[in-house]
């Protein structure tokens, strides 16, 4: 697959199972990661890898947050669930640091960015994955397990494994006209 035909096809795959990234197919991921678009080369983002025992943790640490939270039973029971969904995910976290000429969002968005590039890596090695976010991104109790400072964000999971349907449908190309201008 050429690197157009990749970014043309792009799409988020919800059921992952093993086998993950091992090896130099995860160090290409990682890698990837870093060579996001960086304004100052401030390289603000962190990666946190999990698998097996990391998972486990993982499950725990969102548990507790939805029992923090005073969430209820069946949102702490679907939170513990949530990290199963693959056999491996890299959290992403935004280091956001004070800088004269690179602001806050900027360096949230190219953590986002590295986000992307390790997902395409991943497409690219024959693995599937999906970026999830949500409610936990902001949760104090996950920040806290998760070893946030102050200013950190975190930009989201990125679950990754391989495709358990190895067909997937294709995705319509979207009509640009709604979402395309010239000036």
């Amino acid at each position: 697959m050429n690197a157009l035909e990749l970014l043309l096809s792009r799409r988020s795959v919800s059921r992952l199972t093993t086998p993950v990234p091992a090896g130099d197919e995860l160090q290409n991921i990682l890698a990837a990661g870093m060579r996001a678009p960086d304004h100052g080369a401030l390289r603000p983002w962190h990666f946190i890898v999990m698998q097996g025992e990391g998972i486990d943790k993982f499950s725990k640490l969102l548990e507790q947050a939805a029992i923090n939270g005073e969430m209820g039973k069946d949102v702490a029971e679907k939170a513990k669930n949530a990290p199963y969904r693959a056999p491996m995910i890299i959290t992403v976290i935004a280091k956001v640091v004070e800088h004269v000429k690179v602001p806050e969002w900027e360096q949230v968005v190219a953590a986002g960015c590295s986000v992307h590039a390790m997902q395409m890596a991943a497409v690219a090695q024959g693995f599937g994955g999906i970026w999830r976010s949500g409610s936990w991104t902001e949760d104090s109790t996950v920040r806290a397990g998760l070893g946030c400072e102050e200013h950190d964000k975190i930009v989201g999971f990125l679950y990754l494994g391989t495709p358990e349907l190895k067909s997937p449908m294709k995705m319509p190309s979207p009509d640009l006209t709604d979402f395309v201008s010239y000036f």
